[in-house]
């Protein structure tokens, strides 16, 4: 299993109450969107955060992925709402 740090930013870090924390991943979740379904099998805020994929973007490693993007040896993912810009 490998460690890896998870950030949450905006309403993903009001829902599930926290900045941060460490994750290990299991050969299941190689994806984004496999550690977002597995984070909302937790329930309560987690489950409000990421129950649809649809209204998540991340970034790997500090880069912008798609939520099917494979995790590799990634250390760090983060999960926010989408930007827009004006």
């Amino acid at each position: 299993m490998a460690a890896i740090t998870i950030l949450y930013f905006a309403w993903v870090r009001e829902a599930t109450g926290v900045d941060g924390e460490p994750f290990s991943l299991t050969a299941e979740i190689n994806t984004p969107r496999a550690l977002a379904a597995q984070l909302a099998a937790r329930g309560g805020g987690y489950a409000a955060a990421f129950g649809d994929p649809s209204r998540l973007r991340c970034a790997v490693d500090q880069t912008m992925q798609p939520l099917d993007a494979p995790l590799g040896d990634a250390s760090e993912i983060a999960f926010f709402p989408p930007v827009t810009g004006g």
